[in-house]
């Protein structure tokens, strides 16, 4: 399997440019496309749970910020990379790790992502329903209906090809951006100290590690955009074959400098206006930032603006993580023995999905928050161990070993796994 991987690469080194051509619009159009996958519903919740450890481990957090999704998003790319051309990640898995290894992180890769496409359906529901009740003064049709109509609009979105979705989701990212600017800039006469309040107050390194520990995971999955991953491989593979791997890595470093950088503007914006006693306030009514800001300065234009910067964020997710959860239904499929054309194929994942995430956001659980929470390991087991992993045993990513991020990823993975595990447990 290893010979037959090396002589795709050798192909490939034939076949390929001598040098790696200048930056262009589809490189920018994913730089957004990621940024739009990572930057959702969890960002609105982001500045009371950083918020809430204190001014040091906030600190502490914003300077990890960018190592910690850079190295992770890029290993998780390179394994990806490191497969035969066309081959997305359950593929990849197999072709390293044999058959029942792909099966396995085929089915765990599934079930990470896909309860958090149905949290995006019952958000997006909510939030709609919402603003049409207490902004547009409209009784909301049919809570059935409405789900119907807002994932079959998503997912015609998504029946336009992975292009589109890409296309949309960059598109999205630009309203998104200006609205977190604005709310950001917005709050800036209103900043009162908030948070530097605990700056005098160093904790012990014992209080610190603690706090670390548990706010890493909340840092980790609020710039998650693993589901967009394999998808965005497999395409600079094809675009820019043995360079694919310089050009992907400079895409990911933009789309995380951006990412990074207009989070963290708004999360030290939020917690400069708002005491510490405020975000925990926020968090024990289960509201996003927005909300609680809202009613916190009963200011009718964040009122209005709030909902409408929620559905762009969810729906773009939703749309991002569609591309994920539908990979890895489609590599279920496969690997259950049956092989329908493409197009079948692709008819059966879509009605599925619509018919389940209709049905769930129609219902409205509130178990959904547990079920996010219980695919919060999965995926740092994928996103962070697995391509470590594959470094140290994989042939055709040996070039990758002796890298000190290699041990900065591992450690964070292990951190992020056992908080989660422990905030189950405890």
């Amino acid at each position: 399997m290893n010979d037959q991987a090396n002589s795709v690469e050798e192909r490939f080194d034939a076949a390929a440019p001598a040098e790696l051509s200048s930056w262009n619009r589809q490189d920018t159009t994913w730089m957004l496309g990621l940024f739009g996958t990572a930057i959702g519903a969890g960002t609105l919740f982001l500045p009371i749970n950083a918020g809430l450890g204190g001014f040091w481990p906030l600190v502490v957090l914003a300077l990890l910020a960018f190592p910690m999704t850079f190295y992770a998003h890029r290993g998780l790319t390179r394994f990806v990379l490191s497969g035969r051309e066309g081959a997305d990640i359950t593929e990849v898995v197999e072709q390293h790790f044999g058959i029942k290894a792909g099966a396995l992180i085929t089915l765990l890769y599934f079930f990470a992502i896909f309860p958090i496409l149905l949290i995006y359906s019952v958000g997006l529901t909510n939030t709609v329903a919402s603003f049409l009740e207490h902004q547009l003064h409209i009784t909301p049709p049919p809570r059935a209906l409405l789900s119907f109509v807002l994932i079959l609009g998503l997912l015609a979105v998504v029946r336009c090809g992975e292009q589109a979705i890409v296309k949309a989701m960059s598109l999205m990212v630009y309203p998104f951006i200006v609205a977190l600017l604005f709310l950001a800039v917005y709050l800036i006469p209103h900043w009162n100290g908030g948070i530097l309040a605990t700056a005098s107050h160093v904790p012990a390194p014992s209080a610190l590690l603690h706090t670390l520990w548990l706010a890493i995971p909340v840092m980790v999955f609020s710039f998650n955009h693993s589901p967009i991953i394999s998808a965005f491989a497999v395409d600079q593979k094809r675009r820019y074959g043995v360079h694919a791997e310089e050009r992907s890595s400079q895409i990911l470093s933009r789309a995380h400098l951006l990412m990074v950088a207009m989070v963290l503007f708004f999360v030290f914006s939020c917690v400069l206006t708002l005491s510490p006693e405020q975000l925990a306030e926020a968090k024990a009514q289960n509201l996003s930032i927005l909300s609680y800001l809202a009613n916190h300065f009963s200011n009718p234009t964040i009122a209005f603006a709030a909902p409408l910067i929620a559905f762009v964020a969810i729906s773009k997710s939703f749309l991002g993580h569609y591309i994920g959860a539908s990979e890895g239904l489609k590599g279920l499929i496969i690997k259950s023995g049956k092989r329908p054309g493409a197009k079948a194929l692709d008819r059966i994942v879509a009605a599925f999905m619509l018919v389940v995430c209709w049905i769930v956001a129609t219902l409205n659980p509130s178990i959904l928050g547990m079920i996010e929470t219980i695919g919060g390991p999965v995926i740092a087991a994928i996103l962070f161990l697995m391509p470590m992993y594959a470094i140290r045993k994989v042939p055709a990513m040996a070039r990758y070993r002796g890298q000190a991020s290699n041990v900065f990823v591992t450690a964070v993975g292990l951190v992020a796994i056992s908080a989660l595990i422990y905030s189950l447990t405890a």
